[in-house]
């Protein structure tokens, strides 16, 4: 969580008197809802990545007013959502869940949620669970819904509280199922857990040829080595810990010696990134192994790329296995989290035990040496994108969720909702 020292300008605006207004005066008169998300950070992580996708298609279809806020406002998010006409975007800004700031910024929250006359507050993560389900339950906002998108565990006491945070909710969004059992085996009432799926806008994968040019040039100006046409095999995650490129790279190592002509990208950013370098080195990769960093234009990254790869030892569900087939490219990723519910052994691509550097390696190659074989796994991998996991889809899903919530709290009738819809 992006927990800082809060800062003398935020200072400033607790000490405001706007902020501090408990009286709805400055409410909307509206007849539709409205809907506030809750993020730790603008940083391009999965589940900011996805909350600030979904804010941008509820502003678009027009059925909610939408107002953002966040815990910490920085990050490369940022950008994509200035022109969206939010207007403010406030900062809760926390050191710690046990000091007096905490609580300061609660009562900021519960203000800010009674100011804009919330009727339903959506939060993203573990700490935006936390504090946002306790403010909303402060300022008695009707629907409270918190999300879960990771199966990783946590230690006990982060469980314990995280739970509370669940009871507060009226309800909880796994992104795949396999958190969705993850949240029952902890106690979480399994009729409060409604699964929703990442969502993926296909736009962001599409490339053309000048695209193409571009990420070779990036990568060296050509694709040719030695006088020999590479194929990549690439991986696009942050590089830390739970990503494993560990295990990628000692599977990069195995595929070099059976597909001579291969090559390895690695695109992302990490505390990890300086020892992966050292390790490809290490292997002999060399000049065959690419650490291009931070890739926005992924699109034209997977237009390049033969193969792509999650070697991940825990995942939710993973936003980039859902680029990797909207590109069309088969997928050799780790079974683990939700990504079984995605990529089906055999139709889309291969699934590998965490850690199995030589299952991988065997898995990748096939599919290097068997180009036609990839081509088809790509074409139905993306099929199954556009059928069941698209950003509409997901849409879809989530305000039906709000629709039925918003009913049952009796604070707006579906001929309210229905109205709305048939006004947009």
């Amino acid at each position: 969580m992006g927990m800082v020292a809060t800062s003398e300008r935020d200072g400033r605006r607790v000490e405001g008197r706007d902020e501090y207004r408990s009286d709805s005066a400055g409410a909307h008169k509206s007849s539709k809802p409205a809907v506030l998300h809750l993020v730790d950070s603008f940083n391009s992580g999965g589940s900011e990545s996805q909350a600030v996708q979904l804010v941008g298609m509820q502003v678009k279809s027009g059925r909610y007013r939408v107002h953002l806020a966040c815990l910490n406002d920085v990050g490369p998010l940022r950008s994509r959502i200035e022109s969206l006409s939010l207007g403010e975007i406030p900062e809760f800004a926390l050191n710690s869940f046990y000091d007096g700031n905490m609580m300061r910024q609660l009562r900021r929250f519960a203000i800010h949620l009674r100011r804009l006359g919330i009727t339903v507050v959506h939060t993203h993560d573990y700490y935006t669970n936390i504090f946002g389900m306790m403010g909303a339950w402060m300022a008695r906002v009707p629907v409270r819904i918190a999300s879960r998108r990771e199966s990783s565990k946590r230690a006990a006491l982060n469980r314990f509280i995280e739970r509370g945070s669940y009871r507060l909710a009226d309800a909880v969004v796994a992104n795949c199922d396999e958190v969705r059992r993850q949240l029952i085996a902890e106690g979480v009432r399994a009729d409060k857990i409604v699964t929703v799926h990442n969502g993926l806008n296909l736009n962001r994968v599409e490339s053309c040829e000048a695209g193409r040019r571009a990420a070779l040039r990036r990568l060296g100006d050509s694709n040719v080595r030695d006088g020999e046409t590479l194929k990549f095999v690439t991986i696009v995650a942050n590089i830390r810990e739970v990503k494993d490129h560990t295990t990628f790279l000692h599977a990069a190592a195995r595929i070099r010696a059976m597909v001579p002509e291969s090559a390895f990208i690695l695109a992302g950013e990490g505390p990890l990134l300086d020892d992966m370098r050292d390790l490809a080195a290490t292997l002999g990769l060399g000049g065959r192994c690419f650490f291009p960093g931070r890739w926005d234009e992924v699109g034209d990254l997977l237009a390049i790329s033969d193969v792509c790869v999650l070697s991940s030892k825990s995942e939710g569900f993973s936003n980039s296995v859902l680029e990797y087939m909207a590109a069309r490219r088969p997928v050799v990723a780790t079974n683990v989290g939700g990504i079984r519910e995605a990529v089906r052994e055999g139709e889309f691509g291969y699934l590998v035990s965490p850690g199995d550097d030589e299952a991988m390696a065997a898995r990748i190659a096939s599919l290097l040496l068997d180009p036609e074989r990839a081509r088809s796994m790509g074409e139905r991998a993306r099929l199954i994108v556009e059928r069941e996991f698209s950003c509409e889809a997901q849409l879809d899903k989530t305000e039906k969720l709000y629709e039925r919530l918003l009913a049952a709290s009796g604070r707006v009738d579906l001929i309210t909702l229905r109205t709305v819809e048939q006004a947009n």
